[in-house]
């Protein structure tokens, strides 16, 4: 049994300390003394009024009382009150305290994730581990967690003991959690997925079917981790619960807030009309400013995003909005050309069953010299088949911090072109090789 302390008794808050206190000795915190005593009163939530909170919560206006003797804390305020709520807990923290982060948002001044200003603010008063703040996120709606409704969640640190120990502390029979070091693609996911339900909602709003909420899910998806790869995160990341399932159910719930409000801005009430019948902060209007900052700093182009911002900042119509995307230039879905894919199946079927050896090299080859080719001619001496991962332009100059002479497509019609190679395939981040190389071994499994 833990002890863990609960800084905000919205609804999420509420239904964590509902779920934690069936195994563990939980303490609640809120700056608002009329929900605290509207929870003592009826052991109900405002806004979840079905849902008995349980007696043995120990409800308190008094910060240190809450934080006396616990292990772990869990920040569970909207994103706009991180900073000042970690400024109000750092006198009573110690180091070996676990810091768990529950809201989704980032900080338009800053571009900070929650996690990071969380570090900031107690790192510049006391000595603090990075690794000792967790980012909890995935597709978990409070009203049906407060009811004890099957759900799945990611608990994320750069420490794995960490995170790990989050995840035990967690897990319920109803509640199953998965651990990620890559904490800042899940808070990436977090937050951007809140502004793509906000395009979901104006879809609903404005009468379109489940086709364009398919379409949204799924070129969502590829923005977000677009940027979050940009941003040096894991690809894994966005096609999991952090992303990928958050994403789904953000977009397709009723108990989306900011699907709500996107409907009532897609039904034509104007933003600030939308949020006030929504009742509750809306994490996807908050993301917006950081998301645009984002995209310039990144170079990373967010279309349906970018939609969104100019619906909501400028008052764009939105049937305005959805036409602009749809006059967007044509692009191919895959990085491959069907030739290209042609090719490749070609030779894996003429090499089938003779044990053919694939060689992949990684490289930018920029300014295409003999030392380049003399290296594709050793490396196609090595086995039958050579494909060459060439970096992207982004790639290149987000994370390799340099810029090409030549651009990526020049780049690869050069290596297309020499005798000794069989295939170019992009190269977009750093994780790629592991993925890269598990993929053509299971080829061959």
């Amino acid at each position: 049994m833990s002890k863990v302390a609960i800084i905000g008794t919205g609804t999420w808050g509420i239904a964590l300390a509902n779920m934690l206190s069936e195994n563990h000795q939980v303490k609640a915190w809120s700056a608002i003394p009329e929900e605290i005593e509207y929870i003592q009163k009826y052991h109900k939530h405002p806004k979840l009024k079905d849902v008995h909170i349980f007696e043995s919560i120990e409800l308190s206006l008094d910060l240190s009382q809450t934080l006396d003797d616990v292990e772990v804390i869990v920040m569970a305020v909207p994103s706009v009150f991180v900073r000042q709520t970690t400024q109000k807990i750092v006198p009573y923290l110690k180091k070996e305290h676990i810091i768990v982060d529950v809201a989704k948002g980032m900080e338009a001044k800053t571009l900070m994730t929650m996690s990071e200003i969380i570090y900031s603010e107690i790192s510049s008063q006391m000595e603090f581990e990075y690794g000792h703040i967790v980012a909890l996120s995935g597709p978990t709606h409070a009203e049906e967690v407060s009811i004890g409704l099957p759900s799945t969640i990611v608990s994320a640190s750069t420490n794995e003991n960490i995170a790990k120990r989050v995840q035990d502390i967690f897990t319920t029979p109803y509640m199953r959690v998965y651990t990620n070091q890559d904490i800042k693609g899940v808070e990436v996911c977090g937050s951007m997925k809140n502004i793509i339900a906000l395009a979901a909602g104006i879809s609903h709003g404005l009468g379109y079917g489940d086709n364009a909420i398919a379409a949204l899910v799924t070129r969502g998806i590829h923005e977000i981790s677009r940027l979050g790869i940009a941003m040096g995160c894991s690809i894994h990341t966005f096609y999991g619960l952090a992303g990928l399932g958050d994403l789904v159910v953000t977009c397709t719930s009723k108990n989306s807030r900011n699907n709500q409000c996107g409907t009532f801005i897609g039904q034509g009430y104007e933003v600030s009309e939308a949020i006030q019948k929504v009742g509750m902060v809306v994490e996807g209007i908050n993301a917006l400013d950081a998301a645009e900052l984002l995209s310039v700093r990144y170079h990373v182009e967010l279309p349906i995003i970018r939609a969104v911002y100019d619906v909501v900042k400028f008052g764009l119509n939105p049937k305005v909005s959805v036409q602009r995307l749809f006059q967007r230039r044509s692009k191919s879905e895959i990085p491959f050309s069907i030739l290209e894919l042609v090719h490749e199946n070609m030779e894996m079927k003429n090499k089938r069953g003779v044990k053919m050896k694939r060689v992949i090299t990684y490289g930018t080859f920029d300014l295409l010299h003999y030392g380049h080719i003399n290296l594709l001619r050793r490396a196609k001496a090595l086995g039958d088949y050579l494909i060459v991962a060439l970096s992207t332009d982004e790639f290149v100059k987000l994370q390799k911090y340099k810029d090409c002479y030549f651009s990526y497509a020049e780049r690869k019609s050069l290596l297309e072109a020499m005798r000794y190679v069989d295939l170019v395939i992009p190269e977009e981040n750093w994780d790629q090789k592991k993925k890269i190389v598990n993929n053509i071994i299971l080829m061959f499994l």
